[in-house]
């Protein structure tokens, strides 16, 4: 499977983050669909089959924030890699769930596409 048919869920309350994300996830060849918080993040793997990685921020509204995102896609999406993000917070390694990558905002846009590119291999 090449990069062009992986599906990336992007997962941002603030719009002008995610669309900057989007961005940079569509320019590295990626499919992307978007969700402005956890809860609609969970709505659509329940609907899509296809998404293979899940990006999100920790900080989101609504009450499920990106850290327990992660962790209902682990115990129920296995497969699914993640990716984590965080202006504000690191959470200890021992915190994050199996198979998942933490990045600290402002995040080099290289790094994460590299990390994509990896989980998508």
């Amino acid at each position: 499977m090449t990069s062009a048919q992986q599906v990336v869920l992007v997962v941002e309350d603030e719009p002008l983050l995610r669309m900057a994300a989007v961005d940079m996830i569509e320019a590295a060849g990626f499919i992307v669909v978007e969700a402005s918080d956890a809860t609609q993040a969970v709505e659509i793997l329940e609907k899509r089959l296809d998404i293979r990685i899940v990006f999100t921020d920790i900080d989101m509204p609504r009450g499920m924030d990106g850290m327990k995102l992660a962790a209902l896609v682990r115990d129920r999406w296995p497969p699914i890699h993640i990716i984590i993000t965080s202006g504000h917070v690191t959470p200890p390694a021992a915190n994050l769930p199996a198979d998942s990558v933490f990045f600290s905002k402002p995040y080099r846009e290289g790094e994460v596409v590299a990390a994509i590119r990896r989980m998508a291999a």
